[in-house]
């Protein structure tokens, strides 16, 4: 319980921080906004013509009798576009964060900065294309994996009472996971982790990763909400990682020695 606590604190850290940076949460908003506009043209183009698509995908119900053409269909077509947009709470972070990622590492570099007692962030040393290209390539790697997961959970939705209850349970720590798995990757990147080393650390500290990712990931599904809260949401993954690594802050170092910490 102590790190559910713990992970949600980083993530409200997080959105202080950018708080007193306005300029770091000013431009923040613009990968995120152009992200929620294609998916949203994405999701409406699915509510329009997913009818459409289950209708062509079974043909064996054509001559089926009312009501029951109708209700099956209606079903798969809702069922559709629910898979839809679990889909694209997995992946709003990963594509959002690519689209930003200039922006999102020198915010993850500033908080490293401002957070460290020596006032240093770690740098990888990589040109740009070369991180891009790692970024790009994990976070595909990371889809991959949420969309399984995506598939898993939609099947068992249709069980009894299970998929009314423990499903979405286990829907939304999955996806809390992957997303910090996703804004965690900014700073452990620079740190040289790969993304099988991200994934066992994570992994070894579940409720702390379930306490930053859920909520985060339950905000998320309010219109623009996610917009709004990347910049933090990426400033205090950066902080959950420094914990992760058990890198000192300023703060606990000062804690520690007594003494006030300058940069």
């Amino acid at each position: 319980m102590r790190d559910l606590g713990a992970g949600f604190g980083y993530l409200l850290k997080g959105q202080r921080w950018v708080g007193r940076h306005g300029s770091q949460f000013g431009f923040g908003l613009l990968p995120g906004l152009i992200t929620l506009v294609l998916y949203a043209a994405a999701l409406v183009a699915l509510a329009i013509w997913g009818e459409d698509f289950v209708g062509w995908a079974t043909p064996f119900a054509d001559d089926w009798s009312s009501p029951w053409l109708g209700l099956f269909r209606g079903f798969l077509t809702a069922a559709l576009f629910a898979l839809g947009l679990l889909l694209a709470v997995l992946t709003f972070t990963a594509v959002t964060l690519l689209i930003g990622q200039p922006f999102y590492e020198n915010l993850s570099e500033k908080v490293d900065a401002d957070v460290s007692p020596d006032g240093t962030a770690p740098e990888s040393g990589l040109p740009f294309w070369r991180e891009l290209w790692i970024s790009a390539r994990d976070s595909l790697r990371i889809l991959v994996r949420a969309g399984l997961w995506g598939v898993l959970l939609f099947a068992l939705g249709f069980l009894p009472f299970v998929g009314q209850t423990v499903v979405p349970v286990i829907g939304f720590l999955v996806t809390g996971f992957f997303l910090t798995e996703e804004l965690a990757a900014v700073a452990l990147q620079r740190r040289g982790v790969d993304l099988r080393a991200r994934l066992a650390l994570l992994r070894s500290r579940k409720t702390l990763v379930w306490g930053f990712g859920t909520p985060l990931g339950l905000a998320f599904l309010v219109p623009f909400v996610a917009v709004f809260l990347m910049p933090g949401a990426v400033a205090g993954a950066t902080l959950l990682a420094r914990d992760l690594l058990g890198e000192e802050t300023a703060e606990e170092d000062e804690r520690t020695t007594g003494e006030p910490v300058t940069s």
